[in-house]
Parts: C-alpha cells; structure tokens; sequence
C-alpha cells in the first residue's frame, strides 16, 4: 500500500496565469436582466468590477507565496491523492488538530487561522477530495465520495502522520465531515469542534416536544426556510446534473467567479435586491476562486451534492461537541438529543465563511473548547 508523504509546494505555471489574464480581457459580458440587482442574479456591473480587480490588481504570486509559507504535503489514499498543510506548533503539548473546509471553498479558506492556531495545535488542514489540489484522477474513481468516505481517509491520514489521539474542526461541509470522523474513530478524535449546522431544526414534529411557544414557533419557522424552495435553487441541479454547469466553470473564469460569489453572498443571507459590504477580503475571495480556476475543479468539487453528502452534521455523542456559531438555545436543546455538547456559542456574524471574515474570535473558540475539555484528552504524537 502507497503511504508515502511527499513535501508539495504552489508553483503554477506563467503561461497559466496569462491565460486566464486573457480570459478575463477577453470576457464576452451578458446584458443587464431587468429586476432588481441580485434578484436575478449577480449583477453585472458588480462583477465586472470584480473582474477588473482580478485581471489589474489581484497579484496570485503574492498569495500563492503566502500559502507556500505554511508546509505542504500530499500522499495517496484510497486512489485519491490529498493534499494538506501540516503546521507544526512549538508548544510540546500540542493536541493535533485536523480541520475541514467549505464547500464551496478550498483550504484557502484558512489562511488567516493556520499560524494562530499552531500556536496551540498541529495542524493539519487537508483538500476535500476534488478540490483544488485533491483533483480526482483520470479517469475518475467510479466509487461515491461520500462524508463517510472523506472521513475514513482523513482517519488514515492522521495515522500516516503518527497521530494517536487529535481533535477536529470544520464548517460546512467540513462540519459534516469531522462528526463523521468521531463516530468511525472515537478512540481517536478527543473532541469535535463545528461553525454550527447541528441542531438545526428538520420539521419533525418530534423536535417541538418540552419547547415553549415562543421556542416551537422559531423552530417552525427555520425548519419552513431550510425545506423552502426560494433563493437560487442550485442545490437541486448540482444533485442531478453537476457535468452540465462544469463546462462552463472549466473554459470561463468569469463564470466560475460568478458562481462562487452567488454562493457565498447566498449562504450569508443577503437579501434580494440588496448587498452590503463585502464581510470577505475580495483577494481571499480571489485567491479561492483563482485556485477553482487554476485547478480545474469547479466541476468535482460538488460531489457533495450529486453524491448525497449535503445536509446536516449527523448526530454523535461518542466524543463531545463544541459549536461556535449554533443560533438560539432553542438549537442546542435539539442538538442535545443526540449529541454531547460540551460548548455552544451563538455568535452572531454575517458571513457563512468564518474562517475568512472572523478568523480571530473562530480561532479563541476553537482554543477555548478543546482546553476545557481537560490536560486529560491532550493526545500525544
């Protein structure tokens, strides 16, 4: 069996570069719908505006050089190369720490909470297969990719890397995946820390029984969001026909832009019609969307829609649960029917991406639930 960890480091070649700088020049622009900006879509002259700071102001070499900065590492489990950052802490008691990116992001997404988190974990923070540099091969492994599947390669990760006991992190998608991994391997994981997702109402009727009115009929009324069919509706065509919307990602870095902005914008509850400040950096917004583009994986990256994966973290109470952004108690008194939560938090913000808009209160968080769960879950390499 393959278990060799080879160093990986960024270096995308110029003539890359000044390809896509010649997309982007050479982008043939859509009209204007009629409507309110947003309720169409993303509006056009916000994007080209985008774009023209993409194309002039963005500098990919100064990122790429930033995210060469932490350690970088792939190896090949299950068929599936895996990239990761491995950030080891000077700390002699580190508690290693293994955190999960969004969908749809990438492990840009933790740029900004890699070095302040070594400064109390080793961290390793790897790309969901599929994305970025974690493509699937060619041709593609004909197996789903499930959370469970994520979550069993993330397990034997940690192994080859000599970690006995660690915690894990994750939001979104990274939220379904590190659960997961407790429940596969509870003699592993010491505790799992989640941005939120778990007790998220459903609409069973069972989930109302001990609230107050004031409770059930806040419950009500997420669970009727969460089932609704407003907002884009994007969910269900990446379910059923993922190819068809790839083409597109794959030949226009405009479109897969465009994608991944309405995306973020609609998991941070803008409303129609209107847009506030960005919550996201706009070069961490580029420099996700630049790794998308450059790796081609615009396409693969949804599998957690047509495989299944999207949802709800399941429930688990083999390890304790720590959530930073769960909402209203009336939440966690759900997610305590099926989970031991040991820290919950309703911190408010306004963007989904956490790790990119907040990382300083994520990183106190995530600090704060894993050293109260005592020197005696400290794992040891």
């Amino acid at each position: 069996m393959e278990t060799n960890i080879r160093p990986f480091r960024i270096d995308v070649p110029q003539s890359d570069l000044d390809d896509l700088r010649s997309r982007l020049t050479n982008t043939r622009w859509p009209a204007r719908l009629p409507g309110a900006e947003w309720s169409r879509g993303v509006p056009v002259a916000y994007l080209r505006d985008l774009v023209a700071y993409w194309t002039d102001g963005y500098d990919w070499r100064a990122h790429e050089a930033r995210l060469n900065s932490f350690p970088q590492y792939t190896t090949e489990i299950d068929g599936q190369t895996v990239h990761f950052f491995h950030v080891r802490s000077s700390a002699p008691d580190a508690l290693p720490l293994i955190i999960t990116h969004s969908w749809p992001n990438s492990v840009a997404e933790f740029m900004n909470v890699l070095g302040p988190l070594s400064e109390r974990f080793h961290v390793v923070a790897p790309s969901l297969p599929g994305f970025g540099f974690s493509p699937f091969p060619e041709p593609a492994d004909e197996r789903p990719w499930s959370v469970e599947r994520v979550a069993r390669t993330w397990a034997e990760l940690m192994s080859r890397l000599g970690y006995e006991r660690y915690g894990a992190h994750g939001n979104d998608a990274g939220a379904l995946v590190s659960p997961q991994l407790a429940a596969i391997a509870p003699e592993h994981v010491v505790g799992v820390h989640i941005t939120g997702g778990v007790g998220m109402p459903t609409g069973d009727p069972a989930e109302l029984d001990g609230l107050s009115p004031e409770d059930r009929a806040m419950i009500e009324h997420v669970a009727g969001m969460l089932s609704g069919t407003g907002g884009s509706g994007y969910a269900p065509y990446l379910a059923a026909r993922p190819q068809t919307l790839s083409y597109g990602w794959a030949d226009s870095p405009v479109a897969q832009l465009a994608y991944l902005v309405e995306r973020f914008k609609e998991f941070d509850g803008w409303p129609e019609g209107s847009a506030p400040a960005e919550p996201i950096d706009r070069d961490l917004l580029l420099t996700n969307a630049s790794l998308y583009w450059l790796t081609g994986t615009g396409g693969s990256s949804s599998w957690t829609y047509y495989e299944g994966a999207a949802g709800m973290p399941i429930d688990q109470n083999v390890v304790p649960t720590g959530v930073s952004h769960g909402g209203p108690e009336a939440f966690r008194r759900i997610a305590e029917r099926g989970n031991d939560i040991a820290h919950w938090a309703d911190n408010d913000h306004p963007s989904h991406m956490l790790a990119m808009a907040a990382p300083d209160p994520l990183v106190t968080d995530i600090q704060k639930f894993f050293t109260n769960l005592g020197q005696g879950r400290t794992a040891t390499r």
